[in-house]
């Protein structure tokens, strides 16, 4: 839901080089079912359920991880190095 401006902030803050995806109009969200409404006297709210998906360079998803452990972005860092290797050793 971040704007690409705060992703490229958040990126530089934490030393990582790949590209966050900015979904201001909600599509991958929904279509990931991480979008959720939230009911605050009455009053709908849409928020984002915190996930890492990590996406390779052929558009195939290679892992998603949602709760807790998305927390925490060296766990998306590690699944990318992970692929990074396993596609230079191909």
């Amino acid at each position: 839901m971040d704007s690409p401006a705060a992703n490229a902030a958040f990126a530089k803050q934490i030393g990582i080089k790949f590209p966050l995806l900015s979904d201001m109009n909600h599509k991958m969200l929904t279509s990931y079912g991480i979008l959720k409404t939230y009911s605050v006297q009455g009053e709908g709210y849409e928020w984002a359920l915190r996930a890492n998906i990590v996406i390779d360079k052929n558009g195939v998803i290679r892992r998603i991880e949602g709760g807790d452990s998305a927390i925490n972005p060296n766990n998306a860092v590690s699944v990318c190095v992970d692929l990074h290797k396993s596609d230079a050793s191909q």
